[in-house]
């Protein structure tokens, strides 16, 4: 049986292909799993997404679930802890911002900002489906860069704002021949919960 047609990026890299075909581009909606890929996007950063693909797991106990609540409590002595640990991405910038982001996606929630609507707001509360050529950024990544920061949020520059609009499925940038594009398109307007 013939491979399926993916998105070249995909470059018959097992490790890509799985991610690929369960995840990227698939509509997320939950607020935690959303902030989640923005934080790992962060860090991917002048880095290839499988560094930080194989690196997951390791980021996820690192920084305990990725539960906002309990990373914007880490300390200096945290971020000591998390330079040291090779299976994730050692830069203290980088590790600072998502201590940073965690507070400012608790500061959105204090003030009654859910962050998964805020996200879906943004976009027009459903996926984008995106043509070729695939941009690495684009007007609306930009203002929405710009909203993140003026939250308090860092390392979200239009880039990474796209490449994780891409992958959490506000755009479907699937390739027109990929067999995920119709499955991704299909997934259809969200249901998203109004405050």
């Amino acid at each position: 049986m013939p491979s399926p047609v993916r998105c070249t990026w995909v470059q018959g890299n097992p490790v890509l292909a799985h991610y690929h075909d369960h995840e990227w581009g698939v509509p997320e909606f939950d607020s935690q799993a959303l902030w989640e890929k923005l934080i790992l996007d962060g860090f991917q950063a002048g880095l290839s997404w499988l560094v930080v693909l194989k690196k997951r797991d390791a980021f996820r106990e690192a920084f305990e679930g990725f539960d906002p609540e309990r990373v914007a409590r880490f300390t200096e002595q945290d971020v000591e802890r998390l330079l040291l640990n090779a299976g994730i991405i050692r830069s203290r910038a980088k590790i600072e911002s998502a201590i940073g982001n965690a507070q400012a996606f608790l500061s959105m929630q204090d003030q009654g900002e859910d962050f998964a609507t805020f996200c879906w707001s943004m976009i027009g509360d459903r996926p984008i489906q995106g043509l070729p050529p695939v941009p690495t950024q684009t007007p609306l990544s930009a203002a929405f860069s710009k909203a993140l920061k003026a939250r308090g949020f860092k390392f979200v520059g239009p880039t990474i704002v796209y490449a994780w609009m891409q992958a959490t499925g506000m755009v479907n940038d699937h390739a027109p021949d990929c067999h995920r594009r119709r499955v991704v398109a299909a997934m259809g307007e969200p249901r998203m919960p109004r405050s």
